[in-house]
């Protein structure tokens, strides 16, 4: 029979400390400074070292986190690996700490280390000016719009400086990790390439982002990509994680490990549909994307919620454009515009 409820019944371990959930394989599970106050990582031991799946925020409290376990967990062996699922801070933020601390390499695909190396490049300057001039085209507000922009935050003040070199792995690829053989299962969405792990051997799945138990993963339009379609990628992701076994343990970067694959995907392409159906029902007259965050999310939200909200319905309505569902206004000097696409109605006599 296929488990689906959450928790698998794993006993969650405390900030900075961890938990085998199958042999050799450990819960790691680190603080973050925003409302989301964790992220899980996963070390698989080697016997002479260890390969560390995401590594946490590239800040002093986690680099203190893992001084202090590499005194109890590891018993001073090595991190000789690190396998990024993207480039995101909250996971591969110390990368470069410990290929300075521990000489480990960096696998990750290349669309995320190139990623990251762009966003170590751009200042926070050029970052607010083009934040600026993209929330003024979703309508934001004049006495919001300075905050938003201040929300703007600099890629390498979150992370460790990245490495210079690494190793690419890509969808498909088989790699072997604590004595387990992992396949790499590309999804996109929430990031350009990320890389979920599977091991058929041990009925694991390291989720990372791309399914979450609890919370729908961000999937945003950002100012460096305003044209951009992430939620087709999106969906298009869970389809091809549902082909895998549905009683495999899900292994996320937030929340507890969960049994339900299969059902948490169809959750999240649910959740999807309705808010597209939200956004065309609001699209009675043309709307600025501002204007269909707020039919979107009606609770109050801080600067730093709303520049993912506004991201969110951007992508909701960049995905209705490209379903020809939508058409977009682009005014000089003022907010782009959307509205429902009427299609016309052919005389009875007119059709076939």
């Amino acid at each position: 029979m296929t488990r689906t409820h959450a928790g698998a019944g794993v006993r969650r371990p405390p900030p900075g400390g961890a938990e085998e959930i199958a042999p050799g394989v450990f819960w790691v599970r680190l603080a973050l400074p925003y409302a989301l106050d964790h992220v899980n990582v996963w070390l698989l031991d080697e016997g002479d070292g260890f390969t560390l799946i995401d590594t946490g925020h590239g800040d002093e409290a986690t680099r203190a986190a893992w001084e202090t376990l590499s005194a109890s967990l590891l018993r001073g062996r090595p991190i000789r690996r690190v396998l990024c699922t993207h480039h995101h801070p909250d996971h591969l933020g110390l990368a470069g700490w410990m290929a300075a601390r521990w000489g480990a390499e960096l696998w990750c695909t290349r669309t995320e280390w190139l990623e990251a190396r762009a966003q170590t490049l751009r200042t926070l300057a050029e970052a607010r000016a083009v934040a600026r001039s993209f929330y003024r085209r979703a309508g934001v507000p004049p006495s919001l719009l300075a905050r938003l922009v201040d929300c703007c935050r600099s890629y390498p003040d979150n992370v460790s400086p990245v490495p210079p070199s690494f190793r690419r792995i890509q969808d498909g690829d088989e790699l072997t990790a604590g004595g387990a053989r992992w396949r790499v299962v590309v999804g996109r969405g929430h990031a350009p390439e990320h890389a979920c792990l599977f091991s058929p051997e041990r009925g694991l799945l390291v989720s990372g982002d791309q399914v979450l138990p609890h919370i729908t993963p961000n999937v945003s339009i950002w100012p460096s990509e305003p044209d951009d379609e992430p939620l087709g990628e999106f969906l298009a992701s869970l389809e091809v994680l549902r082909t895998l076994p549905p009683d495999a343990l899900v292994l996320p970067s937030h929340g507890s490990p969960f049994f339900g694959l299969h059902r948490r995907c169809e959750e999240l392409a649910s959740h999807h549909q309705a808010r597209l159906d939200a956004v065309l029902a609001a699209l009675d007259r043309p709307r600025t994307a501002f204007e269909v965050t707020g039919v979107l999310f009606e609770r109050a939200l801080d600067p730093h919620q709303s520049t993912f909200a506004i991201g969110e319905a951007i992508a909701h309505l960049n995905r209705l454009v490209a379903l020809g569902r939508v058409w977009r206004e682009r005014r000089a000097r003022q907010p782009d515009r959307y509205a429902r696409v009427v299609r016309d109605v052919l005389p009875t006599a007119a059709r076939g």
